[in-house]
Parts: C-alpha cells; sequence; structure tokens
C-alpha cells in the first residue's frame, strides 16, 4: 500500500539536452581539479576557472540524453506543477519509484539512527571503511524519499567504500521548517554516537537536500558540534526567496520557478525565506568544510550553485564548482545510464576519498 506522505520515484528513467559543448569547473584554494573529465586552460588568477571542451561524446550518449530527457519532460514536469496537491504529487512518484533499482554489488536496509527514519546502503563485499556518506535528498523539502535516489546513494556506496544513511526526513506541508533541518541535525548525531569520526563523516545532498547539508554545517556549528570531513552538492537550493533566479532555460526538464516558489511557501510556513538555516547563502559560512558543487547549464537553479560557490569562496572555505554542460537538474540521478552522471559520482568519490 503506498503511503501517502511520502514518494517512491524512479528517476533513472529521462535524459540530456543539446546545447554548448563546453563545461567549467571555479576552483577555490586547496581544492584538486577535477579528474579528467575535459581538457582545460586554468586561469591562476585568484580562484581558478577551468574552460574547455568536452571529451567527444558519442552518438550512444546523445540519444540516451535524448530518451531521458525527453522522460523527464514528460513525466516529472508534469508531476512537478504548481497547484497539483503535494499528496497527488507524492502518489504519482511513489508509482514512478517501483522501478527504481540498485547499482549491481548494492545492497539496502531499513534503519534509524538519531531516531530518523531511513537506509543503509552498502556494498555487498567486506570492503567497506569507516567511512560514512550522510544522503540528504532533494524534492523541494515536500516530495521524494530516500527511495528516489538509489541510483545514487548505491553509486556513491560502490565508488567511496563507505556505508550511506539515506534520511527520510519530514516533509512540508505537514512539518515545515524547520523539521527538516532538525531531522538532518539529529541523524548526524546518531552517526556520532555510533562512533564514526566526524572527519570521516560526509554530507551528501541534492536540490533541497543539497541546501539542507549546508544548513545541517552551520546548526553544527551553532551547537558547538564537530563539522563533516566534506561536503558535496548536486544542484543545491539556497535561496529560497528565488529573488535572483530568472525563467526556466530553454533545457530544463525536471522543475519550474513557479513550482519551487509553492513549495518554498509550504516549507517556510510564514516564515522569512532569508533566515540562514531557510537559505544558506544569507549565512555566515565561516568555518564550514570544503565543498564540491555540481550543476547542469540547463536547469533554473544554476543561479544558486554559483552565488553559493562565491559566498563560500568568500567566506574562506574551500570550495569547487563544476558546471556540466547540456546538463538538467540532478542529472546524477541517471547513474549508469549517462556517462555524465557517472563522471559525477567518480569525481565525488575522488574528492570525499581525498
Amino acid at each position: 500500500m503506498v503511503d501517502p506522505r511520502r514518494d517512491r520515484v524512479n528517476m533513472d528513467c529521462p535524459l540530456c539536452s543539446r546545447g554548448r559543448a563546453w563545461q567549467r569547473v571555479d576552483e577555490g584554494a586547496g581544492v584538486g581539479n577535477d579528474p579528467g573529465a575535459m581538457k582545460s586552460r586554468v586561469n591562476q588568477q585568484g580562484p581558478s576557472r577551468t574552460e574547455g571542451l568536452e571529451a567527444g561524446e558519442t552518438f550512444g550518449q546523445r540519444m540516451v540524453a535524448g530518451v531521458l530527457r525527453w522522460a523527464l519532460r514528460a513525466s516529472l514536469m508534469r508531476c512537478f506543477r504548481a497547484g497539483r496537491p503535494v499528496a497527488q504529487q507524492r502518489l504519482w512518484l511513489s508509482t514512478l519509484s517501483n522501478a527504481s533499482w540498485l547499482p549491481r554489488g548494492a545492497r539496502r536496509v531499513r534503519a534509524r539512527v538519531g531516531g530518523v527514519p531511513g537506509e543503509w546502503v552498502e556494498a555487498k563485499s567486506s570492503d567497506v571503511t569507516r567511512r560514512v556518506v550522510l544522503y540528504l535528498h532533494g524534492g523541494a523539502y515536500c516530495v521524494a524519499s530516500p527511495a528516489t535516489y538509489r541510483s545514487v546513494t548505491g553509486g556513491l556506496a560502490l565508488r567511496c567504500a563507505a556505508r550511506v544513511f539515506a534520511a527520510d526526513y519530514r516533509l512540508a506541508p505537514e512539518h515545515p521548517f524547520p523539521a527538516a533541518v532538525d531531522d538532518a541535525v539529529a541523524a548526524y548525531a546518531g552517526l556520532l554516537s555510533a562512533g564514526y569520526e566526524p572527519g570521516r563523516i560526509f554530507l551528501v545532498g541534492d536540490s533541497a537536500g543539497g541546501g539542507l547539508c549546508l544548513a545541517a554545517a552551520l546548526r553544527l556549528r551553532e551547537a558547538g558540534l564537530p563539522q563533516p570531513g566534506a561536503m558535496a552538492l548536486f544542484s543545491p537550493w539556497t535561496d529560497l526567496s528565488l529573488q535572483q533566479l530568472g525563467p526556466e532555460p530553454p533545457g530544463e526538464v525536471m522543475i519550474t520557478r513557479a513550482w519551487t516558489s509553492e513549495c518554498a511557501g509550504f516549507y517556510l510556513a510564514g516564515r522569512d525565506a532569508r533566515e540562514p538555516l531557510a537559505s544558506p547563502v544569507f549565512a555566515d559560512l565561516r568555518g564550514l568544510p570544503r565543498v564540491l558543487i555540481q550543476a547542469g547549464t540547463d536547469e533554473v537553479l544554476l543561479p544558486d550553485s554559483e552565488r553559493m560557490h562565491a559566498r563560500l569562496l568568500a567566506s574562506g572555505v574551500p570550495s569547487t564548482l563544476h558546471v556540466f554542460p547540456r546538463r538538467w537538474h540532478v542529472f546524477q540521478l541517471q547513474a549508469g545510464l549517462l556517462r555524465d552522471a557517472d563522471r559525477a559520482l567518480d569525481e565525488v568519490a575522488a574528492f570525499i576519498r581525498a
């Protein structure tokens, strides 16, 4: 029976677009280079910017990307529509999620960490270190669940030789801000209580979950708790005021400005959108751990990634921003199908292992 409060979406079926054949990596001091994804020129003045042509994309990958893009536009963008009841969105996504899958070699088990429900994902082999990833999923704080992201959490578990706990944190409108932040911090504290060293705990999240990673790190700093080893953020949603977002680019196939605005209203429930734990781009970011941000050129939230990267660097936080050409919002979900998604997860694994 479908739980009406949660959705279980299969994101493993939509693809890519056409556009500019370039990608950009901005790096702050102390952050390594992108591992071999492109040929580049580096400007060494200030935070380095790397630009260049990506390796030739095969005809097969262009076809895969095109099919994925069509499927995402036909399914998820139709579902993520302002005015559609949240319960209907969750039900639609839970139906799609029946086809979600873990990568071969990974396994999962439902669990609670720090009182927060979720699931552990890890490699079936015994080659698992004491490294752990706390994954915070996206969904505009209103939809989605760990089941939505098994292609990502499974891929990270295998690549990082780590256990991954995907937190099933409370969602709005039933549980508005700061419930999600409370759950993220509780899960992190639960990992500390289980004996994991803070430097070997890594926060990874996408979209709203990316913003939630930053908010959790800010709350930990306020509470005097140790920071995680690093954070990797996929297309993080860091400004719920939406002040600097323009119209959706032609290649956006996942979300719209109208839908994100509506979900922000559900989550904030009358609170100020500029509160730092709701919109971390307005926070004092000093003292946070090193950060990797990945985004695509074809997404409405690209300005959030760019602004957050700039704010982190200005606050003295080592940060890398990697912008993938012709890729949509949280394209990492297509790992196992789309080569750029696999490259992105490889980059995260290298970043975590560094």
